[in-house]
């Protein structure tokens, strides 16, 4: 709270005074202007550029305290263990689908990975880019788009993204090239018609479900994220909603940052829009992690080359 008001002040001096901060060049060199090493990963351009990164990890564990309730039914465990020993890794330019029943630790994992939890009992290796994860410097760059889109309903679209920015993009980068990142997010999430459409409240005015979840991917790409996790972006949506969102999310992609979503019952459509899948089942143990390619023929082949598996018939829809 203390460092977000910080920001929020250091913005306002900043309007205040016509935008007239400038950067050095030494620090613009290494944040703004180092475009040419995205060359070979984006297909639309970004005016800021980021460092793609991996995220890395190897036999998570996480567990929590033993619930009263399941200890009034019998079990003795002190502990409630929801990850069990879990390995991969997310890559730049890379969609992965994070997969499984409920209670399979979907969620969980992403939360972990992105250090949302703040209690519980955590073992295992991060890294980032080979380098071990730090928390402080972890949360500078990556995004989190909740499953839940939380907005401001009194301001419109473009003011949303213009308080992010101002808050969470580094404060060398000048106003200028804050509007300009700004109009780009938008026309890359389009979102640029409904520049100054109000928010409004869910279910009674302004936007719909789909252009709220666009906005929350929006307003988490303004801070120029290397790494985005997206919690269910296409939970309640009918087909076309869905569909649409989906292709902002590939379109993010494109960008070269690693973006890994949760998803859950995908149609055969949003499912083939997915790169690799991380398969976990229920207990918070892995059971595919992997290329999916194309129309999941690597993951066809392998369950059927697990001895005792059948067939998996033409027509295979993973929503089933």
């Amino acid at each position: 709270m203390e460092r977000s008001l910080r920001g929020s002040q250091r913005s306002t001096s900043e309007k205040e005074s016509g935008c007239r901060r400038s950067a050095t060049s030494g620090t613009l060199s290494t944040r703004v202007d180092r475009i040419t090493d995205l060359d070979s990963y984006r297909k639309r351009g970004i005016i800021l550029s980021f460092e793609p990164l991996s995220i890395v990890f190897d036999d998570i564990k996480y567990a929590i305290d033993m619930p009263q309730e399941m200890k009034a039914q019998g079990i003795p465990e002190d502990r409630l263990e929801l990850l069990k020993g879990v390995s991969g890794a997310f890559r730049p330019g890379v969609l992965t689908a994070l997969m499984g029943v409920s209670g399979a630790g979907k969620t969980t994992l992403m939360d972990v990975l992105a250090g949302r939890k703040t209690g519980g009992y955590f073992d295992g290796t991060i890294t980032i880019s080979r380098y071990p994860k730090k928390q402080e410097t972890f949360t500078r760059i990556s995004g989190y788009c909740e499953q839940i889109d939380i907005h401001s309903p009194h301001v419109t679209v473009n003011e949303s993204l213009v308080y992010s920015a101002w808050l969470r993009l580094p404060p060398e980068v000048d106003c200028e090239t804050r509007k300009m990142f700004i109009e780009e997010v938008m026309e890359l999430i389009e979102l640029t018609p409904l520049r100054e459409a109000l928010v409004g409240l869910p279910g009674v005015n302004g936007l719909s479900i789909e252009q709220r979840k666009r906005l929350t991917i929006a307003v988490e790409l303004v801070a120029n994220p290397s790494i985005i996790f997206m919690d269910e972006p296409i939970s309640g949506l009918d087909a076309r909603a869905a569909a649409i969102v989906m292709r902002t999310v590939r379109n993010t992609v494109d960008t070269g940052r690693t973006v890994v979503c949760t998803i859950h019952q995908p149609s055969i459509d949003i499912f083939d829009a997915f790169v690799e899948l991380f398969l976990l089942k229920r207990g918070g143990e892995e059971i595919y992690v992997g290329p999916l390619g194309q129309h999941s023929s690597h993951l066809i082949n392998y369950f059927e080359g697990i001895s005792g598996v059948p067939k998996i018939k033409d027509g295979y829809n993973p929503a089933t």
